[in-house]
């Protein structure tokens, strides 16, 4: 089975590809009118069964539910949530241990924490 991890932010959106058990995280793309049909090439192009989204607590948990409902809406398949808590902690710790350029940091952040998501999910 193949899966989908989202990590939701207001202006990036992370994303992680689970291909055979093999996690690998993908470009993060900006959060704008395009977001839902990036998610459905990825959906298509991965052959993608399920997908999991990162749900934190407070303000941007619920702006994650409003996300999730639109989301449905275009997707046809089961999403579930993942308690999101420090994915971004544990996200920085593999960007520091692979010693990865500082200016890719912003770029590369969001879609580590929505690998650390998938790896919560199929470990």
């Amino acid at each position: 089975m193949n899966y989908l991890g989202i990590d939701f932010g207001t202006k990036r959106v992370g994303l992680a590809i689970s291909v055979r058990g093999v996690i690998s995280p993908l470009s993060s793309i900006k959060n704008d009118h395009n977001i839902f049909s990036f998610i459905q090439d990825y959906v298509d192009q991965y052959q993608i069964d399920s997908i999991y989204i990162g749900l934190s607590q407070g303000k941007i948990g619920k702006l994650t539910l409003k996300f999730i409902d639109r989301l449905h809406s275009v997707i046809k398949l089961p999403i579930e949530t993942v308690e999101e808590a420090v994915s971004t902690i544990e996200a920085n710790s593999v960007f520091v241990d692979n010693r990865r350029k500082k200016r890719d940091y912003s770029k590369d952040i969001d879609s580590l924490a929505a690998a650390v998501i998938l790896r919560r999910v199929i470990s």
